[in-house]
């Protein structure tokens, strides 16, 4: 056995991982529809204005703003309706005073037009609702029922992107607005940093592949499944390995035959056990930053870099390895940028890839886990309630057992856990309207409750 020389703490940890991160230059063309959450290689320049042309914002008439100047419901004004412009068939002409053309939603503005008035502020001669005067042909014409302003509901030809400005910059990541952005000026393929290659070794003489038969003493491997599937789900390739034997020699042909990974996770054989070989085989080949971290699970953890890999050594022990995988593993696979990069801080990709899930921080070794009021893992106090100052009720040192109380100071306590008994107590309810000849309502409210356990039993 060899003891730890010394064990750092869970953010000196994740400093020094955070510290040995390069960028990736591996580069890869993908196809577009493939690109969400992946990371630009270089800059994109739109090559066209977009919208390339002017376009109406709403459903109704093109007009020249200067004619309707003035138009009221009670005074409309009468323009002559000369065609139809409709997406992908515009109207070919162009717009004299006096003139209107009927247009949809995102159809090119005619020349001559200089606004568009929603179809809501017109009507046709010989309805109903507007009877026309006998001299007008009510086939041909429009009235305008309020003004408009040159440039309403039109939207500019380059109001979104300008050709020649750099819409994306290398090192962003892609999510889907995005993406969009780049299918708006013609793009099919895009240059993106290729994933993190993560070659994965369970290591260990009683470690078999699933599928052979297991002697005694043996387990079936669980933790490269564990860890290439987290890899997975984060943006990285996993490459799972067979398991290796508790000798330096087969794990430096492990690592050896992982030469082309960004990163290897070695999963067992991290400790200080005799045959807890990865500590050796690795500082032979490169640099150790740290061997143990002060939390539990997953004290025995080791972090090397070997060349340009970052080298994980994690405890054997399936619970230990993954928990740590999520909490040190995880922000390595988070997708690099270029050197030099300036763009936003944070997670690299979009949606869960690259960022650190929702869990229970490791507990520091030497923690007291006896200690009433630790939070369990969902966050829940099961022996106090938190009040103003910080302390717990009912514990002025702000930890230990609750005091015993009065039956009066009981009923404050329930009414400060009304909320979490709510849902617990439909039973009590009943029992309690039963005896004072009541009928049960199952949908009391929060204050119908706190009002209810204050009441004398």
């Amino acid at each position: 056995m060899r003891p730890f020389a010394q064990t750092i703490t869970l953010e000196e940890a994740r400093r020094l991982i955070r510290e040995a991160i390069a960028p990736l230059t591996r580069r890869e063309t993908i196809a577009l529809d493939a690109a969400d959450g992946r990371v630009l290689a270089e800059d994109v320049v739109v090559p066209m204005d977009q919208p390339p042309f002017e376009r109406s914002a709403m459903d109704g008439y093109a007009v020249r703003a200067a004619d309707v100047a003035g138009a009221t419901r009670v005074t409309p004004t009468v323009l002559r309706l000369i065609g139809r412009a409709y997406t992908a068939e515009p109207f070919a002409g162009a717009l004299a005073p006096g003139d209107c053309v009927e247009i949809a939603t995102g159809a090119p503005v005619p020349d001559g037009a200089d606004a568009v008035v929603m179809v809501e502020d017109t009507g046709r001669p010989g309805t109903s609702d507007w009877p026309a005067p006998a001299w007008l042909d009510s086939g041909e014409q429009v009235l305008v029922l309020a003004e408009a302003r040159a440039g309403q509901h039109v939207i500019r030809r380059g109001s979104d992107m300008r050709e020649g400005d750099v819409v994306l910059r290398a090192g962003q990541a892609l999510d889907p607005s995005r993406v969009g952005a780049l299918a708006a000026i013609g793009r099919a393929d895009v240059s993106v940093i290729g994933k993190p290659i993560v070659a994965i070794f369970p290591t260990g003489n009683e470690v078999v592949r699933q599928g052979q038969p297991l002697p005694l003493a043996s387990v079936y491997d669980v933790n490269s499944f564990t860890v290439a599937a987290l890899v997975a789900r984060h943006g990285g390739v996993p490459e799972r390995h067979a398991p290796v034997p508790d000798t330096i020699e087969a794990v430096g042909v492990a690592l050896d035959a992982a030469a082309g990974a960004d990163v290897v996770v070695l999963g067992g054989g991290s400790s200080v056990g005799e045959r807890d070989v990865v500590i050796d085989a690795v500082a032979a080949r490169g640099e150790v930053l740290f061997h143990g971290i002060a939390v539990k699970p997953g004290k025995p953890t080791l972090f090397a870099r070997v060349g340009r890999q970052l080298v994980f050594g994690m405890p054997g022990n399936p619970t230990s390895c993954l928990s740590n995988a999520h909490v040190l593993l995880m922000p390595a696979l988070t997708p690099r940028r270029p050197a030099g990069d300036r763009s936003a801080a944070g997670p690299a990709s979009a949606g869960p890839r690259g960022q650190l899930p929702r869990q229970p921080p490791p507990v520091p070794a030497g923690a007291d886990r006896g200690r009433a009021g630790v939070a369990d893992v969902q966050g829940i106090r099961r022996d106090h309630e938190p009040v103003a100052g910080g302390r717990l009720r009912g514990d002025p040192g702000g930890g230990g057992p609750p005091r015993r109380r009065s039956r009066r100071r009981g009923r404050a306590l329930r009414v400060t856990r009304a909320r979490s008994l709510l849902g617990a107590c439909s039973e009590h309810r009943r029992s309690r309207h039963r005896k004072r000849g009541r009928n049960y309502n199952s949908s009391l409210t929060f204050d119908q409750f706190t009002t209810f356990q204050k009441a004398p039993m």
